[in-house]
């Protein structure tokens, strides 16, 4: 039996947007501090240890690069584990992949406490990685379940108000724990964070998709959908606009230290306050964008309004390294600028991208998001470094071209009239 039909993406009527889906009723403060705790478990799982990764190479006698496959393979985990938890949920609900990702999890952070060596600990990351991302695609499942239109973008702003916080505080916790533990020691600060957070999700989250709301199926089943929801072009275009979008912020994270460090001479205090800074303009625009601008500007306007500014600052880092050269005062304000659009372009590209299936898919669809983001990411990440030395230069041009690829990519595919298609179902 189908959800609740969606209306167009770019519904400006508030009556169809701010009211919660049919047959649905608001969620509380409790359930939104949830999901948002189970969003910031990916980056927690990512950033809270990286202080102690020297630690790690002394400690079980390897090689520096090899001790960075522990942060590759629990990103590839994060990747993979979203195409299998997504489609799970559509089929068996909400809670239980939810409650068993978030189980595994915690047994696989006991893991990385007692691995006895490297591969044992690159193991244990990479299902650490897939069962943390668990939280990441059901929490997006479960916010379309429940909103649409500007209700559910306001919804996506309050659960990135909690997560949007993780990356900026998580080396701080990390480097204070290593003041006190071993590397091991924050493993085991993650274990116990899966613990919380499993008691906490099965005490405060219900059920959000009712069984008749389900699909049944199996893996040829999930494929089909994947399948037609890539043959929708507006649903396509959204997420390559993602894609891209968040190939710029991995390009910035994975190269902004070193360029910092090594061409700007920075210390490394002055590259954690600049890249706290950075962080809050994604955090602030997330939450203007979700509970400011979104009652007043069109989807469609916001989006072009943070493509454009996305464009503009690459254009202008480029300049500002290649052309004229002002140093650190002309590198930084273009990057500030850069991830404040962000903060517009990543929630809308989610909202309008849930908005336009039914409930009983948007696991799947909030699957191939989460997993186009990541494996663009990871794509994007070493090029800054190519050559083998840092260089501003190869920085801006990287994020330059990720926002011209997401624009190019929203304005090909992501058209008004196709936009305001029949949202796409099991059985289309």
């Amino acid at each position: 039996m189908p959800g609740p039909t969606v209306g167009p993406a770019d519904d400006t009527s508030t009556a169809a947007t701010t009211a919660p889906a049919t047959g649905q009723t608001g969620i509380g403060r409790a359930t939104i501090a949830v999901l948002g705790g189970l969003t910031a478990l990916g980056p927690l799982t990512t950033d809270l240890y990286l202080p102690g990764l020297p630690a790690i190479a002394d400690d079980l006698a390897a090689e520096p690069a090899a001790v960075q496959l522990t942060l590759t393979f629990s990103m590839l985990g994060v990747a993979a584990g979203q195409l299998l938890f997504g489609p799970f949920s559509d089929r068996f609900g909400r809670r239980p992949p939810l409650l068993v990702g978030l189980l595994l999890y915690t047994v696989s952070s006991v893991v990385c406490v007692l691995a006895p060596n490297l591969s044992v600990l690159i193991a244990a990351r990479f299902v650490q990685g897939a069962a943390g991302s668990a939280g990441l695609v059901i929490g997006r499942a479960v916010a379309r379940d429940r909103f649409q239109g500007v209700a559910l973008l306001r919804f996506l702003a309050s659960i990135a108000l909690i997560s949007g916080l993780a990356p900026i505080l998580a080396p701080i916790i990390g480097a204070q724990l290593m003041r006190f533990t071993s590397w091991r020691g924050t493993f085991g600060v993650l274990t116990a964070l899966g613990l919380l957070l499993t008691l906490a999700a099965f005490g405060a989250l219900r059920e959000t998709l009712p069984a008749q709301a389900r699909h049944g199926g199996g893996v040829g089943s999930t494929l089909r959908t994947m399948g037609r929801l890539l043959r929708d072009l507006p649903f396509l275009g959204l997420a390559l606009t993602s894609s891209f979008a968040f190939g710029a912020l991995f390009g910035y994270i994975s190269g902004s230290s070193t360029v910092l460090q090594h061409v700007y001479q920075v210390t490394p205090q002055t590259y954690s306050l600049l890249f706290g800074l950075n962080s809050v303009a994604l955090v602030v625009l997330t939450q203007v964008n979700g509970r400011l601008l979104a009652p007043r500007f069109t989807p469609r306007a916001l989006m072009l309004g943070g493509l454009a500014a996305a464009v503009v600052a690459g254009v202008a880092l480029v300049l500002l390294t290649t052309v004229w050269d002002f140093g650190l005062v002309g590198f930084c304000p273009p990057l500030f600028v850069m991830m404040g659009s962000l903060g517009v372009v990543l929630p809308n590209t989610a909202a309008q991208a849930l908005g336009l299936v039914e409930p009983q898919v948007a696991g799947t669809a909030s699957a191939l998001l989460g997993t186009g983001n990541f494996l663009a990411g990871a794509v994007v990440a070493p090029l800054s470094s190519l050559g083998g030395r840092p260089s501003a230069v190869l920085l801006a041009l990287v994020v330059l071209a990720c926002g011209v690829l997401a624009t190019v990519a929203y304005l090909a595919l992501c058209r008004p009239g196709r936009m305001a298609a029949n949202p796409v179902t099991v059985g289309r």
